[in-house]
């Protein structure tokens, strides 16, 4: 899993068919601290998150198994999003 910022959405009109209906959205992934790490990525979302909220996200073939019974053509999907996190330093 990985923590990052929804920061802005991806509209596609023509798309898959098993993905009409879905929201997709861009997210930067953040390190422990909150800085920005690797590059912005798109991420099926499924829980309403929005433009600002920092999420939790998997990515891989297990977020192809976002719908019972049914393998979709993703590489990233939203399944948390974050009140707080807390690092402890060192």
């Amino acid at each position: 899993m990985q923590v990052g910022t929804v920061i802005g959405n991806v509209w596609a009109t023509r798309k898959e068919d098993d993905l009409t209906g879905l929201k997709f959205l861009f997210v930067q992934p953040q390190g422990p601290t909150g800085s920005p790490i690797d590059v912005p990525f798109v991420a099926l979302d499924r829980i309403g998150a929005g433009i600002g909220d920092k999420v939790m996200v998997t990515q891989g073939s297990s977020a192809r198994f976002v719908i019972k019974d049914k393998e979709l053509p993703i590489d990233a999907v939203i399944i948390g999003i974050v009140d707080s996190i807390d690092v402890e330093s060192r």
